[in-house]
């Protein structure tokens, strides 16, 4: 789930398309319905232009999604009440009490259970008539064209860019469409990718944004109920895709805004420049993202140059002691939202957001010592990376952020 960062941002758009039509049907229909399932399914079965056939067709299909989180709980969902014959989850985290805001697949007896266990788990209390397939690993490109080859169809509902495009480029080889949604906030986009048939993710973001730029759902929240809009037009574009009925998405990006209850559409070409995919790369590195330092180097990652010094948060609890002794002297920003600092923060910092640095709009001084934290690490290394770069001789980045320092040094504040 998260981080969409502006759907013209790379995009060939301009005024709304004529969609792709005439897609042929992306699965042959099962046999036959039981009574059970004939009854199941029976609002279905009546809808003109749709019934039995396009049914049988889902009974049939393999729908593989990528997270059972924000926007993979309700594609989960609505797949298993649809009738998808078989689904495959995703995913290699485990429950947490801030996910129940959004990821309504979960609930309460399933904190610090499998995300995948607790997913299949709904999903056959709803529909015990799907086959589901947990695959409780990270999604990389050892494991991709692997995955992606056992199935029809793919929902890709990751939070990160380096994710995407690696979804993106899995797909593409094999020839495969997919459903790609994105939320952050307010905001929220959809489409539909398929190399050969239309436009793939690289011909709306060619060039990945640089890291930190766009936060994720975790950095910037996202309204719950966004999950449940955007993710339910998933679904709906992997029913049409499935089945062949109606007008997909494919050529097109819906783009929504939640705060207007408005919904706009963008046109994306294929590149014809574009070369066609054909193998996977180090997604981390295309996407600029740090890579852990090796050894005993404490280094949070590269970026287009100098590695980020880390201060961890025992040690910074020493040298905060140490400032209110007299015997150091250096400043703590805090380059987080005023909402999240509102929620908890470290006592001795200054709250200065990162697009303030970012932009140039606040001038940090480069003759005292910095350090930077956020809420888990990712935008204090950009801040740091960016300072570094501007000449500033020693700013450094508190390791795990604010998390990392309510778990160690202060538990009895708030965690979110």
């Amino acid at each position: 789930m998260g981080a969409p960062s502006g759907p013209s941002v790379g995009a060939r758009s301009g005024t709304p398309s004529t969609a792709v039509s005439g897609l042929p049907p992306l699965v042959e229909p099962a046999a036959g319905l039981t009574a059970e399932e004939t009854l199941r399914y029976s609002r279905h079965l009546i809808i003109p232009g749709f019934g039995m056939e396009a049914q049988l067709r889902l009974k049939n299909a393999r729908v593989l999604v990528i997270g059972a989180g924000g926007l993979g709980s309700p594609a989960l969902l609505y797949l298993a009440a649809a009738g998808v014959g078989l689904l495959g989850i995703v995913d290699d985290d485990d429950v947490e009490l801030s996910n129940l805001q959004r990821q309504v697949i979960h609930g309460m007896g399933d904190l610090g259970r499998s995300k995948a266990e607790s997913a299949r788990a709904s999903i056959l209390e709803l529909n015990p008539l799907v086959d589901v397939v947990m695959h409780e690993e990270r999604l990389d490109r050892g494991n991709a064209l692997e995955l992606f080859s056992q199935y029809d169809l793919i929902i890709d509902g990751t939070d990160n860019f380096a994710t995407r495009y690696l979804v993106n480029d899995a797909a593409a080889i094999l020839g495969k469409p997919y459903v790609w949604g994105s939320i952050l906030r307010f905001d929220g986009q959809v489409s539909v990718f398929w190399q050969g048939h239309g436009p793939t993710y690289r011909d709306l973001y060619p060039e990945a944004p640089p890291p930190g730029s766009v936060p994720s759902c975790a950095e910037g929240g996202v309204l719950g109920v966004l999950c449940a809009q955007i993710g339910s037009v998933m679904v709906n574009e992997a029913i049409k895709l499935i089945t062949g009925v109606g007008t997909t998405l494919l050529g097109r990006v819906l783009v929504f805004n939640a705060l207007d209850m408005s919904w706009r559409e963008l046109r994306v070409r294929p590149d014809p420049s574009a070369e066609r995919i054909t193998e996977l790369i180090d997604y981390e590195q295309f996407c600029g993202l740090p890579s852990l330092g090796s050894g005993g180097d404490r280094a949070a990652g590269k970026g287009e140059d100098a590695p980020v010094p880390l201060v961890t948060v025992d040690e910074l609890a020493e040298l905060l002691a140490a400032r209110s002794a007299g015997s150091a002297d250096f400043d703590l920003l805090d380059v987080r939202n005023p909402e999240e600092y509102a929620i908890v923060g470290i006592d001795g910092a200054r709250l200065v957001p990162q697009h303030l640095i970012l932009d140039g709009e606040e001038r940090i001084d480069a003759a005292r010592p910095v350090i930077v934290h956020c809420k888990s690490g990712v935008r204090s290394a950009a801040v740091v990376r960016f300072l570094r770069a501007q000449g500033h001789p020693d700013a450094r980045s508190v390791q795990g952020g604010i998390l990392e320092w309510v778990s160690r040094i202060e538990p009895g504040k708030p965690s979110y």
